[in-house]
């Protein structure tokens, strides 16, 4: 029997995960495809983007890293779930607040249930160009993905220069001196990529992820039912991305449906379809002080209170 080929996808939160896995799948227009997506937060956003594909087939894990003990299960029962699927290739997003270490554990796990029929094919983990260096410095996570990957696909290239990319692929070999790396341009992939022998630049050996219960972060979410005025609600995401990890989320803002999406000190609108209401996924850095900073600020700008839950 032709096993699935799976790879996993990872990289922190805002490196562009969910962008390279629409243009891969763009690209194997015709194939059969299956896509596993795991977020931190209990509301799918990236899920959101991809279901367009009703070929797809796709199962998503949240409120959680699937590499934890506490997901660890799920996991593996949807690994289980997809290999009855009649697909070729299966792609593993993981939350970018996910340790991959123990990834090769968990895929002997899933044999043992459903037989040998995925073929790892390897890690392909997404390095922010513009917000690496800020956030290798402050989470083991971030190392973590790199040193278990296979291909570094330094993205938002477009964004920086040439002296920042040889910078950032001196600080990627520190961690990983064999991994392929390679540039991503406005969220572009080298195809090709999927036809090379990617566990040629394969070195380090499985390990306990560092995903746990008790690190994992606060993730909140605010929705809201009215029409939002732009300048008001980028005032509110100046006032507190700086305790965020990352923010995203859709909003009707002025009569026009956004995906927002805040990585670093970057704040982004896109353009997109109508939803049933506006949601902003909030990611923590300071645990649960974020809610007094939300509630202040929020009631500060809009004159009312948030709609934020756990």
């Amino acid at each position: 029997m032709k096993k699935i080929k799976l790879y996993a996808l990872t990289g922190f939160l805002g490196s562009g995960k969910t962008t390279i896995l629409k243009n891969l799948l763009t690209n194997l227009d015709g194939k059969k495809v299956g896509v596993l997506q795991n977020e931190f937060g209990k509301l799918g956003i990236d899920g959101e983007i991809l279901r367009k594909d009703d070929d797809l087939e796709m199962i998503e894990i949240n409120k959680g890293s699937i590499f934890c003990s506490c997901l660890k299960l799920s996991f593996v029962e949807a690994l289980v779930e997809l290999s009855t699927k009649n697909i070729e290739y299966l792609f593993v997003e993981s939350s970018g607040l996910a340790d991959p270490s123990n990834m090769k554990e968990i895929l002997k796990a899933t044999a043992v249930a459903s037989g040998d029929v995925y073929e790892f094919e390897g890690a392909i983990c997404l390095v922010d160009a513009l917000n690496f260096e800020e956030q290798i410095a402050d989470l083991e996570t971030v190392e973590r993905q790199l040193k278990h990957c296979n291909i570094a696909v330094i993205s938002k290239m477009d964004l920086v220069d040439e002296e920042r990319y040889e910078s950032l692929v001196e600080h990627i070999r520190k961690i990983n001196p064999v991994c392929r790396i390679v540039k991503s341009y406005n969220g572009k992939i080298d195809f090709d990529l999927l036809a090379e022998d990617l566990k040629q630049f394969s070195w380090a050996e499985s390990e306990e992820t560092t995903n746990t219960k008790e690190n994992k972060p606060k993730t909140l979410f605010i929705t809201y039912d009215k029409e939002m005025e732009k300048e008001k609600f980028h005032k509110f995401l100046e006032s507190i991305k700086d305790k965020c990890y990352r923010m995203k989320g859709f909003f009707n803002i002025e009569g026009s449906w956004n995906q927002v999406d805040v990585v670093g000190t970057t704040i982004n609108y896109e353009k997109c379809e109508s939803k049933d209401s506006s949601e902003l996924v909030i990611i923590s850095k300071i645990g649960p002080a974020i809610i007094k900073p939300i509630f202040t600020e929020w009631e500060a700008i809009f004159g009312e209170k948030p709609a934020l839950k756990n």
